[in-house]
């Protein structure tokens, strides 16, 4: 592909989880487009396992969804926080456990479309009861599926939630 590059870039709001850009590239072609984008410091996303074959997953209300959906648990990263150490930490406010083995299994952008948003996907196995604070916005149930079910929930729609589903299909060769 023929080199693209950002001719300008210019913050129009600055929020809590994300910032919006608005960007100007210059094309090959000589068209000089303009997107807005959302501007994410990136994330971890964390597929725990118990010692009893399940999946730990919450439980939480989405305002983009306006439901209750099942997830894995994530977060955002922190100012110059690594994403292992996002994953160490959101696996203990989200379920209560703390995981003795993290392996990082892949990574993906969510909506590279209109959103730099960067994921990064861990698989917790030892876990152990080590429970943070969970963060004041967040009122999660925690939620254990066998894994076998779990898959069946993904290929049936009842999880809906892109990460969840992303990350599944990321790690079902390790845990199937």
């Amino acid at each position: 592909m023929s080199e693209i590059s950002i001719t300008s870039r210019e913050t129009h709001y600055r929020g809590k989880a994300f910032d919006v850009e608005r960007v100007t590239f210059s094309m090959p072609n000589g068209k000089q487009p303009t997107y807005d984008l959302v501007v994410h410091p990136g994330a971890a996303v964390v597929l725990p396992i118990d010692g009893e074959g399940n999946i730990l997953f919450v439980r939480q209300w989405r305002l983009g969804a306006e439901q209750a959906l099942l997830e894995l648990p994530a977060g955002t990263l922190n100012a110059q926080e690594a994403p292992i150490e996002c994953a160490r930490r959101e696996v203990r406010e989200e379920t209560g456990m703390a995981a003795a083995q993290l392996t990082q299994i892949g990574s993906f952008y969510l909506t590279p479309g209109y959103s730099n948003e960067h994921l990064v996907i861990f698989l917790a196995k030892g876990l152990s009861p080590a429970p943070l604070q969970q963060d004041e916005d967040e009122l999660i149930d925690l939620v254990r599926i066998p894994i076998q079910d779990a898959y069946q929930m993904a290929a049936d729609g009842r999880i809906m939630d892109g990460k969840t589903l992303a990350s599944l299909l990321l790690a079902e060769g390790l845990i199937r």
